[in-house]
């Protein structure tokens, strides 16, 4: 189905440059407000006084209460910068991204992003924030075009206090997606504007697709009015209440079901029992509490061959806690040698003999990776991320060789789990989860019987390939036909006719 206001729409669409679609950065792109951000580290560093920094609060609230125009805003910032360097203040930005900002970018508007620059639209970043504030967002979103506010500096690049004209916002800001729509062949009636706030209202209805984008006021009456799709995303409120209350509430299910799990080893006198309870109970109620959805395609292959090496792609925190969900009972796993001092997963993956790898210590990494194949070899399943750390949204990372080899040497197959929007319920480096649906794709076991050293790294390749071809352009009722199990029946068919 393709609603508007959806990835799905934007696939369908026209392609081709002259259709734009049009981004506002905060509340729409980032949760929160940048500029904030900004204010907090100056007064931390102790680069602004505690005066100013109510200064620009009061102005802030001026402004939002309407008592104040947005030109004395922003000219008030400027003037609070006057005299420092735009270069030290663009490496200002560049360090709040990477520490703050790049984690709040909501995942759903940047699929949108990705999915217009597929169909070739002109995209751009479109914000009344300042250069400081949009341009590494840019970089990293891989936006070429910004309609955006700049500081003036002088001929040594200071900052003079003052911001040039002619200032975008409002109407200044529908004014100049006009004059860059003109001098571009963007034809606006065919193009899409994403924006939260009261004072987009003209832009939206400038474009043929106004997309508000968790509006509110204003924006939200009028979108209701005309019937604009509103698109409203809650996946970066990750520093909410609700989301870190609900979180603790599911960490706080752990020693219940720890406590389960012991009693029934010792009931039972058989500790896989025990692990097990554990293994298949306790991120179902992580999940259930935290309000995390499952929309799996090919649950049955999870069941299908056993043991196997299961294997997925990793991205935050939230990823191994699935695939553990998945894969459920009869497993351990392998994770980096920095888990085994976390209070939760060190003491749960001795329990479960997991080998937790030093990849600074070759040595030690193959002996504990010999340690997981013997236990392969017992009949447990193996869970194991072959990219061997997390790895930005859009990206599969080269696969090493050792959860290829574990399986191998163990005889059993290779099971893929292609996760592909874990971002939605967690940011990468994030502890806490929000609640949100995450689709997963489990092929069926890949055999390693005809696996050699000498054809590893094609097979690890063609593995690879399937979660490429799967991430970038997911299934929607049945699994595709991957090139790796075409092969395998083209093999076999070859086989019997020889027989």
């Amino acid at each position: 189905m393709r609603l508007p206001g959806t990835v799905a729409e934007i696939e369908a669409s026209p392609e081709g440059p002259e259709i734009g679609a049009f981004f506002d950065l905060d509340g729409t792109l980032v949760a929160g407000f940048t500029g904030v951000l900004m204010t907090r580290d100056q007064l931390r560093r102790g680069q602004m006084s505690v005066g100013q920094f109510i200064g620009m609060v009061q102005a802030g609230i001026n402004h939002q209460l309407g008592r104040s125009e947005f030109e004395d805003l922003i000219g008030k910032g400027a003037r609070m910068l006057h005299g420092n360097s735009i270069t030290d203040l663009d490496e200002l930005g560049e360090r709040l991204f990477n520490q703050h900002v790049r984690d709040r970018i909501y995942p759903e508007m940047r699929a949108m992003v990705r999915a217009h620059q597929a169909r070739g639209h002109t995209v751009v970043l479109s914000s009344s924030a300042l250069t400081v504030q949009v341009e590494p967002v840019a970089r990293f979103l891989g936006i070429d075009n910004i309609l955006s506010n700049r500081f003036q500096v002088d001929e040594n690049d200071l900052i003079t206090g003052e911001v040039e004209e002619p200032i975008i916002w409002g109407p200044g800001k529908a004014d100049a997606v006009q004059r860059f729509s003109a001098a571009n062949g963007v034809d606006l009636s065919r193009s899409y504007f994403y924006a939260d706030g009261d004072e987009d209202v003209a832009l939206m209805y400038l474009v043929g697709n106004p997309r508000p984008t968790n509006p509110a006021g204003k924006l939200a009456a009028v979108a209701a009015r005309r019937g604009w799709p509103i698109l409203k995303f809650s996946s970066r409120s990750g520093s909410s209440p609700v989301s870190q209350l609900r979180t603790l509430a599911g960490l706080a299910t752990i020693p219940t079901v720890a406590a389960g799990a012991v009693g029934m080893g010792l009931l039972t006198r058989n500790k896989r029992v025990g692990v097990n309870f554990f293994t298949s109970n306790w991120s179902k109620l992580l999940m259930l509490t935290t309000g995390i959805e499952l929309n799996v395609l090919g649950e049955e292959n999870l069941t299908k061959q056993r043991p196997a090496v299961f294997i997925f792609n990793h991205r935050n925190q939230a990823d191994p806690m699935i695939a553990g969900r998945l894969v459920g009972t009869d497993f351990t796993g392998v994770g980096k040698k920095e888990l085994e001092r976390n209070p939760l997963m060190g003491p749960l993956g001795k329990v479960m003999d997991a080998a937790f790898i030093d990849r600074d210590d070759t040595q030690a990494a193959v002996e504990g990776l010999h340690k997981v194949e013997e236990l392969a070899r017992k009949g447990l399943s193996i869970l194991i991320a072959p990219e061997g750390t997390r790895l930005d949204t859009t990206e599969v990372g080269p696969f090493k060789k050792g959860p290829f080899r574990i399986a191998m040497a163990a005889g059993i197959p290779i099971v893929p789990i292609v996760i592909r929007n874990a971002e939605v319920v967690a940011a990468r480096d994030s502890s806490t989860f929000n609640a949100g649906k995450v689709d997963v794709a489990v092929y069926p076991p890949i055999p390693t019987d005809d696996w050699t050293g000498e054809n590893l790294v094609e097979r690890i390749a063609e593995v690879r390939q399937l979660y490429l071809d799967t991430l970038s352009s997911w299934p929607q009722d049945t699994l595709p036909d991957a090139a790796v199990y075409q092969r395998l029946r083209a093999q076999s068919n070859g086989e019997e006719e020889q027989a």
